[in-house]
C-alpha cells in the first residue's frame, strides 16, 4: 500500500514530544511522505500549550519546503455532549483538526457515554479525524460510530503507536478489526496515523499497516495513498462552517 502522509504528529509545542516543527517535516520527507501535518495536543493536556499558540499559524508558510505542510491540532474531547478544548476563533486558524479522547481531560464513560461524545465532536465542522478510537480505555459503539463517520464525512485513525507492544492503550489491536469490519459495512474511509511523539516516528505505520492488512481492508478506502483524498475530506468539512 502506498503511504504517502502523516497527520498526526507532535512537537515540543505538546509538552510530552521531543522533536521540532522542522524535524518532523524533514523526516517525512525522509519517509518519502509527500504530505505531513503537525497536530499539537490542545491545552487541556497537562503541559500544552497556550491557546495562542495555534491563532498564530498564519505565521507559518505551508509552501516553504520541500514538502507540503498542514497545521491543525489534536484536540481533546471535554465532555459525553463532544465539546473540545479550543475556541472557535482559535479553530478557524486550523487547516484540520483531529479529536481525541484522553484519560487527562475527561474521565472513562460508558459505551453509551463515550459514543455519544464521538458523534457529538463529529458535528464540529473543523474536525476531520477521530483520533484512536479503538482506544479500549474508551469503549464505543463502533457500528453507530463507523456510520455516523460516513454520513458526516469524517475519517477514523488506525494510530500507529496505539498498537505497539510498549504503548499505554493495550488491546487497540483486536478493537480495530471490529472497527474496520463496521467500516466494511458501511464504506468508511480510515487514515492511517504515527501518532509520533518524536522525529523517528513521523510516517511510521508499520503496525497500522500491519492491521490493515490483516483484517483485509479494502486500499480504497485507507486515503494515505494520496494527499487529494485528504483534501477532499477537509474541504468537505470546511464548507460545512457557517
Amino acid at each position: 500500500m502506498k503511504d504517502l502522509l502523516d497527520v498526526h504528529t507532535h512537537t515540543t509545542a505538546s509538552g510530552h514530544a521531543y522533536s521540532t516543527i522542522k524535524e518532523n517535516i524533514s523526516a517525512a520527507k525522509n519517509a518519502g511522505l509527500e504530505l505531513v501535518g503537525i497536530s499539537d495536543h490542545a491545552p487541556y493536556m497537562p503541559g500544552s500549550c497556550h491557546d495562542f499558540y495555534f491563532y498564530n499559524f498564519p505565521a507559518i508558510p505551508r509552501d516553504a519546503f520541500e514538502i507540503q505542510l498542514v497545521m491543525g491540532a489534536e484536540l481533546n474531547i471535554i465532555d459525553y455532549s463532544g465539546s473540545t478544548d479550543l475556541p472557535e476563533r482559535y479553530l478557524k486558524q486550523l487547516d484540520y483538526a483531529i479529536a481525541s479522547l484522553h484519560n487527562p481531560c475527561i474521565d472513562h464513560g460508558t459505551v453509551a457515554e463515550n459514543t455519544s461524545a464521538l458523534l457529538g465532536v463529529m458535528r464540529n465542522p473543523h474536525v476531520v479525524i477521530i483520533g484512536h478510537p479503538d482506544n479500549p480505555q474508551y469503549p464505543i459503539d463502533f457500528d453507530k460510530v463507523a456510520q455516523a463517520a460516513k454520513e458526516n464525512h469524517v475519517l477514523l485513525e488506525i494510530n500507529n503507536s496505539s498498537y505497539k507492544s510498549s504503548g499505554y492503550r493495550a488491546g487497540s489491536r483486536e478493537n480495530a478489526k471490529i472497527m474496520l469490519d463496521a467500516c466494511k459495512k458501511y464504506g468508511t474511509a480510515v487514515i492511517m496515523g504515527s501518532d509520533a511523539h518524536i522525529f523517528c516516528d513521523v510516517g511510521n505505520h508499520n503496525f497500522s499497516q500491519e492491521v490493515i492488512k490483516e483484517n483485509n481492508f479494502p486500499e480504497e478506502l485507507v486515503v494515505n495513498g494520496d494527499p487529494k483524498k485528504f483534501f477532499e475530506y477537509v474541504n468537505y468539512r470546511k464548507s460545512l462552517m457557517p
